[in-house]
């Protein structure tokens, strides 16, 4: 049997040696890349997550802004303060009944109600369902309780009677005592957060999970609660009989912001875990963003790119250790297997050449994503920046549009009272020239109101309401546009109650009467039965103030859009009249709205509250009426 030789197998146990040193270097190379990777991944898991908490708690503070000034403003409402303040009157809590709901269906509200100060429950937006609040005692409430002793008051917490959690906000209703509630159900919330696939969670300061993603966590606990705190929670019957157990998440030791949530003696998974505040409140806002694909996918590819590196490496290594050695034996051998060495090492050359450009590929591809995703987080940054520009100029823009449009009319009446003026004076008919020069002047006096109106808009002052006689509205109004429809020949009926008051801005309602007028008057020109129509009837408590022509009226698709800004049907119009009627109707505590005329044409109807006269003589004549009697002569 022929014995090995020496050299070979000295040669054979470096090779052994070489081969395990690989391995080993390879592991370690793997295990390092994997520690750097899931750094990184947990880095840029957290940025992710940080960005994601910023836009869920601007979502979840903008939910519960959008309902807080709801009680402010029920409980400034008279007929709820009457109702509050033990009022028996059954029409006017049914009254107060059907407007609740109104209001809790635009709003978004889960129910709305008036709770007495002995804790009875008055009127509610649910009168009518089969589990009203109706006659239900919430003096027990702490909402209540703090609503009456500090004027308003807020608690999450169970309903007793639908079995739903919500937020309610409550305020004191002045002068009776009284409290009107807001309830705020999160169910829409809780759904988005569910979608995102996240798990989120808001927690009151005690630590209690009020609102989350998982219906499972509600009403759990981030931290244990004493017994006197667990009991004062069932007295107030805050969450019925919810455990209150505590959130299943266990930390990770060495890592601050990282959880295992699961349940029972084994957590099921690790989540990235941040929290913040919600602005306005004492409630902080959490998430658990899961990281184990994340983290795992990146760790995997560290593994597999440092083991391939690394690979190379010890087999480049390797390689030329081969070579050396095979030089030194090549020395001894011919030529022709010195060739054919030479032909392997050319062949294993190439092919270590080829691996390193494709690492040097992936290298330069991962650089160029990252500054791509720079270069885009730069672009949205400077559009955000135009975005708001030119919501700027739009804004601006618009406003010096309505002004233009509203001076105009004033100045064409100006114009037209001087050119009469002058023409009365050659004539020496003074006296009326006189009269048309007065009203020249309560034309600038007309546009000094204007004027003073784009200072309030600078300084954002507040629309008056006082009473005003609804007389001299009608009649300034009419001044303004009785030359242009004799001009046209078009009749002008008015058909009026003497002595009525509104309540509004005087000068700004004239302008509303006056730009529905001219649309009245452009709508039936040139037409054969043009005629104009101008209607004044009380109806109880308010005043309604009618604008009817024979135009071609409003089909239904106009009908939806009129009161839209930059909307028109004119050629040369600017689409702004009527949205700013509309505007300043509703300032004035009105509505504005547009009908089609069964009989032809179209109608616009000013509902306005009714005021009480200065003193309780009715005027002497009634100017309006004779002002148009005048101009159809």
């Amino acid at each position: 049997m022929t014995r090995p030789d020496p050299i070979e197998r000295a040669a054979a146990r470096r090779r052994g040696l070489a081969w395990g040193l690989s391995l080993v270097a390879m592991l370690f190379a793997a295990w390092i890349a994997g520690r750097m990777a899931e750094r990184w991944a947990l880095a840029d898991l957290r940025r992710t997550a940080r960005a994601t908490l910023a836009l869920q708690v601007s979502a979840l503070h903008a939910e519960m802004q959008r309902q807080a000034s709801l009680p402010l403003a029920l409980a400034a409402d008279p007929e709820i303060a009457a109702v509050a303040g033990l009022s028996l009157s059954q029409d006017l809590v049914a009254r107060v009944n059907r407007r609740l709901a109104e209001v809790a269906r635009d709003t978004g509200a889960a129910v709305i109600y008036v709770i007495r100060p002995d804790g009875i429950t008055v009127a509610a937006s649910n009168a009518e369902e089969e589990r009203s609040f109706v006659g239900r005692d919430y003096a027990f409430r702490p909402y209540f309780r703090q609503a009456v002793a500090t004027g308003s008051g807020s608690q999450f917490a169970l309903g007793t009677v639908s079995g739903r959690a919500g937020l309610y906000l409550a305020r004191r209703i002045g002068g009776t005592g009284g409290v009107v509630v807001v309830k705020i159900e999160f169910d829409g919330v809780e759904a988005a957060w569910r979608a995102g696939g996240d798990g989120v969670f808001a927690a009151d300061a005690r630590g209690i999970v009020l609102v989350a993603s998982d219906p499972a966590w509600r009403f759990s606990t981030l931290r244990p609660l004493d017994e006197a705190e667990r009991r004062r929670i069932r007295e107030a019957l805050e969450f019925g009989a919810a455990p209150l157990t505590e959130m299943p998440l266990h930390p990770v030791p060495g890592a601050a912001d990282l959880v295992r949530v699961g349940r029972g003696a084994i957590p099921a998974r690790t989540a990235l875990a941040l929290d913040a505040p919600i602005p306005g409140t004492e409630w902080r806002l959490h998430t658990l963003t899961p990281t184990g694909g994340a983290v795992e996918r990146e760790r995997a590819q560290a593994w597999i790119i440092a083991a391939l590196v690394t690979g190379s490496a010890c087999l480049g290594l390797a390689t030329l250790v081969e070579r050396r050695r095979q030089q030194r034996r090549s020395l001894a051998e011919a030529a022709a297997r010195r060739n054919e060495l030479e032909g392997r090492v050319a062949e294993r050359t190439l092919a270590l050449t080829d691996a390193n450009r494709l690492l040097r590929l992936e290298i330069e591809e991962r650089e160029r994503v990252e500054a791509e995703r720079q270069r885009a987080e730069a672009e949205r940054e400077r559009l955000g920046r135009e975005l708001a520009q030119a919501g700027r100029l739009a804004a601006l823009g618009q406003f010096a549009a309505s002004m233009a449009h509203e001076i105009n009319q004033p100045l064409a009446a100006i114009r037209s009272y001087a050119d009469n003026a002058a023409i009365l004076m050659q004539r020496g008919r003074n006296a009326e020239a006189a009269e048309n020069t007065v009203a020249i002047g309560r034309l600038t006096d007309r546009i000094g109101g204007l004027t003073r109106q784009l200072k309030g808009f600078a300084r954002r002052a507040s629309v008056r309401r006082e009473p005003v006689a609804l007389d001299a509205i009608l009649r300034n109004s009419l001044e303004l546009v009785e030359g242009r429809a004799r001009a046209a020949g078009i009749p002008l009926v008015v058909e009026a109650a003497e002595g009525l008051h509104v309540l509004g801005d005087g000068p700004r309602l004239e302008q509303v009467l006056v730009n529905l007028l001219q649309n009245a008057l452009d709508a039936v020109a040139g037409r054969p039965d043009a005629q104009v129509t101008v209607q004044v009837a009380r109806a109880g408590d308010r005043v309604i103030l009618a604008v009817r022509d024979t135009g071609p009226g409003l089909p239904e698709a106009i009908r939806a859009q009129v009161f839209d800004a930059f909307f028109t049907t004119k050629a040369d119009g600017l689409g702004l009249g009527l949205a700013i009627a509309r505007g300043i109707v509703e300032d004035c505590g009105g509505t504005l709205t547009a009908a089609d005329d069964p009989a032809g044409g179209a109608e616009f109807r000013l509902d306005l509250a009714q005021a009480p006269r200065e003193n309780g003589s009715a005027p002497a004549g009634h100017p309006a009426v004779a002002g148009h009697e005048e101009a159809e002569a």
